[in-house]
């Protein structure tokens, strides 16, 4: 194997094998990656022994800044270089019961480790040892699945999935990210095995579920886990979206195909990772808005954005997301997708453009983004008809938020200086005041500017008074 020598970091590792007299290979995603000649900067290096009395002389001999982490309950350590991240490990045996994800634990060989491994293409070593320096051993012709792009299990993959069935979701990941294909198999056990998926913790499927997402074409593994059951199991509000149902012979689009088209187009224009979870759920609220009105021509889904921009929560809770800034986002641009579609076909006026502007504040260019890649249809003239509507109503935000300097718009006239014009305590009427002046504004009937905005205030405040 051409394993590139000229870097100190493997001259190191050598050296420290022939010193400590273990036996010691490179194993795992490293070898894979290496012999699909993609970069990789993280290295597993399993040790016939001690593998963390094996990382800390490794550490101990490099020159430059190493930080050196050791996990002794799981008898691995770490050892982060500038440019590398290098896993250490004794090998082991594993034993699991049917009940826990824990497994009993003891040393073992270098074939015994290489057994315990989840896929052939993941059980490939490179030897660190003199006898067969840089000898790979492959003992399950993980090479060849390489070459075939196949993903498939070194044991009976009942075996490898009872053990730990988090390896269901890896083997969809790695045919997402890869763009392999799982061996007939190997996918007839996820399916058979799906539920098995309850006894894993939310938080590391969810880690798979962002792989997936993060991947070039994530409708690849979307796609899988619908196939083989577990969809439905750890994400039933996605799986409800598939599905056609026809009345009087109309049929709408299936929702769920739909959103994994739409997923890989905007995947086309960005990396963001969460702008790719709001793309995922951007039509969640479909399948509880649909309704078929014979008086609008058939199938509707009614104020889907908003219902589905309210599921958002929801599902973040349960499938363990982060409940912060990224939350929001995602709600705010699953229920303002909709917005831009609607003002292009209905027409568009300064006013509801200055009101997508402040809603969407500095998220507007995503919200474009999605929208670009909400475009699919069979007919290649209407996604073009679409585009150019879509290009006019970002002119037109453009246009107007030169104009008026309303992204991240906050109000002129606070809720502070109407209780003090007003000598009001706390109340409803400021509320009152302050959102009848926000509409005053938004719509145009006085600009943007404290002073003016404070005189409008004014009156609209006497007005209330008025009435009472």
């Amino acid at each position: 194997m051409n394993i590139p020598l000229h870097d100190p970091i493997f001259k190191k590792l050598l050296t420290i094998v022939e010193s400590k007299k273990q036996d010691a290979f490179i194993i795992g995603g490293f070898v894979r990656d290496f012999v699909l000649g993609r970069p990789s900067k993280d290295i597993d290096v399993v040790v016939v022994g001690d593998g963390i009395e094996f990382a800390e002389a490794f550490a101990a001999s490099l020159n430059s800044k190493t930080d050196l982490v050791v996990f002794k309950n799981f008898g691995t350590a770490m050892v982060k270089t500038q440019d590398w991240e290098i896993e250490f490990v004794g090998a082991r045996k594993e034993s699991y019961s049917k009940e826990s994800r824990k497994p009993a634990v003891i040393p073992g060989s270098i074939k015994d480790d290489q057994l315990r491994r989840d896929f052939t293409i993941n059980a490939l070593a490179i030897s660190l040892n003199a006898s067969n320096l840089f000898q790979l051993v492959d003992p399950f012709d993980g090479v060849n699945d390489l070459e075939r792009k196949i993903i498939r299990t070194p044991l009976e993959p009942e075996i490898t999935f009872s053990d730990d069935p988090l390896r269901m979701m890896r083997a969809i990941r790695f045919a997402s990210q890869l763009n392999f294909d799982i061996h007939p198999q190997t996918f007839a056990a996820i399916k058979i095995h799906a539920e098995r998926i309850n006894i894993v913790s939310m938080e590391r499927v969810s880690d798979e579920l962002h792989k997936i997402m993060l991947s070039q074409k994530p409708s690849i593994g979307l796609n899988l886990l619908f196939e083989s059951g577990l969809l439905k199991i750890i994400f039933p509000e996605l799986h409800a979206m598939h599905g056609v149902e026809i009345i009087n012979k109309k049929a709408h689009k299936d929702n769920f195909y739909h959103t994994l088209q739409v997923v890989d187009n905007v995947c086309k224009e960005t990396n963001n990772l969460w702008l790719r979870w709001a793309t995922l759920l951007h039509d969640i609220g479909k399948p509880i808005t649909k309704k078929f009105i014979v008086e609008e021509g058939g199938w509707t889904f009614h104020g889907h954005e908003d219902r589905g921009s309210k599921m958002v929560t929801r599902i973040f809770r349960k499938l363990k997301l982060p409940l912060n800034e990224k939350l929001k986002y995602v709600e705010k641009l699953v229920g303002l997708h909709h917005r831009p579609k609607a003002l292009a076909e209905d027409g568009i006026t300064d006013s509801a453009i200055r009101r997508l502007i402040v809603d969407a504040g500095d998220d507007l260019e995503d919200l474009f983004t999605l929208c670009r890649a909400d475009m699919t249809s069979k007919f290649p003239e209407k996604i073009k008809l679409y585009r150019a509507n879509l290009l006019k109503v970002q002119e037109l935000v453009k246009e107007v938020e030169e104009r008026d300097a309303l992204r991240n718009w906050q109000p002129p006239v606070s809720g502070e200086d109407i209780m003090n014009h007003f000598n009001l305590s706390p109340c409803r009427e400021v509320g009152l005041i302050k959102a009848a002046l926000r509409e005053a504004i938004l719509d145009g009937e006085v600009p943007n500017s404290r002073e003016e905005a404070f005189q409008k205030m004014i009156q609209i405040g006497e007005d209330i008074f008025r009435k009472k």
